[in-house]
């Protein structure tokens, strides 16, 4: 079972966070209402990353995230907040990973761009295909990925916004030992092997706030093919995403999420099958553990905002801290195109909390855990995650 320990210098990583947060449109005594342009502000937050497992030793890393405005020349007050976010890990057993994500927002929201450049040289564990593989199955594979993606949407009128995509993967793989499951199945792409996804997207969002969503709906449909010439097969994939908030108090927030991946042709890479399990849905889930040919998960998060009206003066630390409590559960299924069944549901619960390190884009640093699963002969599945962001 894989386990890791992650330890966070949180204090100094607030206080750093806190301090970036200086740069505004304009100065004032008293803060403004959140609603106003002078309460803008650009804002860097680290965090250290301090982990350990088996087949990765010491992993040392961090996460960064800015978060800034396009328009400070000419301001409107609708613009959403755009943020880079850099993940940079290094190993013990000398592997190393680079993780830049962009998510960029024009003036009044009218262009939306998304970006994620990704290298990784890194172990995983593959436990077969299904949504029944055994724990005592799995396989430790080396697997080194290079990864470009792309994604422009311009709103069209009111709350549509159409666009395009582009993903290029390419993917290497190879068996650390000679046990588990994967040296005995025949798997399309078991060396690896590169795709190239051209896609068009819909999506539909009136959210009141991108980051830390009181009400409004979310709504993306993406379908690209990979064509045989950019590609090692000719693929097609369908994904779909929603998320829908409900402002239940001035302090409570229920949010419903739901996702459907779909993966087509006559021959399907293992490596690109939809997976279950990361930090955003059916958490509490390996990454991977349950892969197959189309993925459908659900999940409900209820958010309670916790404001303890503290002013915390300390040396160069100014903060009045806002937290959030979040209690979540959902259920997800992997399954190929003729054996799904209502009862291969597996189930995800769990809580967290949050901690509002910038307040008027609403972005949050989480801690959560969560547990899924019990299989005979297996110890439960679970997962604690330290992220920057909202689960959706």
């Amino acid at each position: 079972m894989y386990k890791a320990l992650t330890i966070t210098a949180l204090f100094v990583s607030l206080a750093i966070g806190t301090q970036a947060q200086q740069d505004t449109v304009s100065k004032e005594s008293t803060p403004p209402p959140a609603d106003s342009l002078a309460f803008r502000k650009r804002s860097f937050f680290p965090l250290p990353v301090l982990g350990y497992s088996q087949e990765k030793g010491l992993e040392i890393g961090a996460a960064m995230l800015y978060s800034f405005y396009t328009d400070n020349k000419n301001p409107d007050i609708t613009t959403r907040n755009s943020t880079l976010n850099l993940i940079p890990a290094v190993t013990t057993e000398s592997q190393f990973k680079i993780d830049l994500k962009a998510n960029i927002w024009t003036r009044g929201n009218t262009w939306h761009y998304k970006g994620n450049l990704r290298y990784h040289n890194f172990p995983l564990y593959f436990f077969g295909i299904g949504n029944e593989t055994r724990h005592d199955d799995r396989s430790l594979l080396n697997n080194t990925r290079y990864k470009a993606q792309f994604e422009a949407e311009r709103r069209i009128t009111g709350h549509f916004y159409a666009g395009a995509s582009l993903l290029y993967q390419n993917d290497s793989y190879s068996s650390k030992d000679d046990k588990g499951i994967y040296n005995t199945m025949s798997l399309v792409g078991k060396e690896g092997g590169h795709v190239t996804f051209i896609g068009l997207t819909g999506i539909f969002d009136n959210r009141d706030n991108q980051n830390y969503t009181r009400k409004g709906w979310w709504l993306r449909l993406n379908a690209a093919y990979a064509p045989s010439f950019v590609s090692s097969e000719p693929l097609f994939k369908l994904e779909a995403q929603g998320a829908h908030f409900i402002s239940l108090s001035p302090k409570s927030t229920l949010g419903l999420n739901g996702v459907f991946n779909s993966l087509q042709g006559d021959r399907l890479p293992f490596y690109l099958l939809p997976e279950m399990g990361n930090d955003n849905m059916m958490r509490g889930y390996y990454t991977g553990r349950y892969r197959d040919q189309n993925y459908l998960a659900g999940q409900a998060e209820y958010r309670y905002l916790i404001d303890p009206k503290m002013h915390i003066k300390i040396w160069f630390v100014d903060i009045r801290p806002k937290f959030a409590l979040a209690a979540f559960a959902g259920a997800g299924s992997v399954f190929n195109n003729h054996n799904f069944a209502l009862n291969g549901f597996k189930p995800s619960l769990g809580g967290g909390i949050r901690y509002f390190y910038d307040e008027n884009a609403k972005l949050t640093i989480r801690i959560d855990y969560a547990v899924g699963e019990k299989r005979d002969g297996e110890s439960r599945q679970k997962g604690l995650y330290l992220s920057l962001a909202e689960a959706f």
